[in-house]
């Protein structure tokens, strides 16, 4: 089975039924899909996200908890709330760390937070740094995001790869693949790129 796409996907699923459908469709394809109803879990279950989350599950896709970490200045606490009211609410198995540094000052509160990711039950912890991070990061995350930006900029660079990289690219045209075994590419702009698919699934209108 070659579950290669990563789907942030940022939509509601009363506003966008027939996408969340796609991404049951897609499950053996799916190396997880980020739960994210605001931003992070929110201050209470959402019945929406719920039951999708649980069409999910029982398709076999892996849920990964959205959780803003703001380069680390957000608190722990919080983020780890974050990934509890996930599990509790929406039953993910993982964790999606948004907005991580890079520079290797911040790898003990990265390396705590992933303690207590694992401990709440993530057995995939994918960290989100939108560009190249210290190496330090690899020792305790299953898969780093090493890029996310437009196509216009991804094409002209020459990143490295490895299997426990991804790239998010969004602005993208159809046909295109990243180079990372993990990816997602969409054709979303601007401000909320991450309000559509990746093209191979996108359902007919």
């Amino acid at each position: 089975m070659n579950r290669f796409l990563l789907v942030p996907f940022y939509e509601h699923p009363a506003d966008r039924p027939e996408a969340w459908s796609a991404l049951v469709e897609a499950a053996p394809s799916l190396y997880g899909v980020v739960v994210n109803p605001a931003s992070g879990a929110g201050e209470a279950p959402d019945p929406a996200f719920a039951a999708v989350a649980g069409r999910l599950r029982a398709a076999g896709v892996p849920l990964l908890g959205y959780a803003d970490t703001a380069y680390g200045r957000r608190p722990h606490a919080e983020v780890v709330t974050d990934l509890l009211r996930h599990r509790d609410w929406y039953g993910t198995d993982g964790a999606f760390l948004d907005q991580v540094a890079t520079a290797p000052a911040a790898l003990a509160h990265y390396r705590r937070i992933a303690v207590a990711a694992r401990a709440a039950g993530a057995g995939t912890l994918v960290l989100n740094h939108g560009a190249h991070p210290d190496p330090g990061y690899e020792e305790f995350a299953d898969l780093l995001v090493t890029f996310e930006g437009p196509w216009d900029t991804y094409r002209t660079l020459d990143l490295p790869v490895a299997a426990h990289y991804c790239h998010l690219v969004y602005a993208a045209p159809p046909g295109v693949r990243p180079v990372t075994p993990v990816h997602c590419a969409v054709p979303g702009t601007g401000a909320h790129p991450w309000g559509t698919l990746p093209h191979l699934l996108e359902p007919a209108r």
